[in-house]
């Protein structure tokens, strides 16, 4: 008797691209937050606990927002983006191109254009990753042989927000050759997890404030 024939592994597994300083900053964010909030809803008097319980509904979502939340996810087909209040899903056939400038951006073939909250632009990591490029040309002027060549070495010195980009264009280019660009069929949802407690914390925190 013959066991079934397991699926086909996808050609590309999905891959994930988040902020690495933005996770841990985030998380010493809350940890602050929480600690100062929870020492006033315990020891505060009078309105403060209600104050500062109040300020934690409406700060700890934003936060979470800005800096836990952005993660960029893609595969052979398709990209979703999550920033901090919307996510998005994008075709890699509706993709027109992806750049990081002073931020980065992703852009459909009728002009819509999305920022990567996940993938930040860091001049500095761009600066010092052109200087070690320049200095390693200084160095060895008229190349290495292409026998100890490694053609990943330019990626490799790339800014981290840079390498990111170079992927996701990479992959988007790959997806372009198998299909002709339609209509951009984008996909967007509002947080609303994160907007309405946000939302209800703010009011309830300037209630409080008119009344007390």
């Amino acid at each position: 008797m013959t066991s079934p024939t397991p699926p086909a592994e996808p050609a590309y597994a999905d891959r994930t691209f988040r902020s690495g300083a933005g996770l841990v900053s985030g998380a010493l964010l809350i940890l602050l937050v929480g600690w100062i909030g929870g020492d006033a809803v315990v020891q505060g008097k009078g309105w403060v606990p209600w104050l500062a319980l109040a300020a934690l509904l409406a700060v700890i979502p934003l936060i979470v927002a800005f800096t836990l939340r952005p993660a960029v996810f893609a595969d052979e087909e398709r990209i979703r983006i999550r920033n901090p209040f919307r996510t998005i899903v994008l075709p890699w056939s509706d993709v027109s191109t992806v750049r990081a400038t002073y931020s980065s951006e992703i852009f459909t073939h009728d002009g819509a254009k999305y920022q990567l909250w996940a993938v930040p632009v860091s001049l500095r990591e761009r600066k010092r990753a052109a200087r070690k490029a320049t200095q390693q040309a200084h160095d060895d002027p008229y190349g290495r042989t292409s026998v100890h060549a490694d053609v990943r070495d330019s990626h490799a010195r790339a800014a981290a927000a840079d390498q990111t980009v170079g992927d996701l264009r990479e992959l988007a280019e790959r997806a372009g050759r198998r299909e002709e660009p339609g209509t951009t069929t984008a996909s967007v949802r509002w947080a609303y997890e994160v907007i309405a407690p946000a939302v209800v914390g703010l009011v309830l925190l300037v209630v409080l404030l008119a009344i007390g």
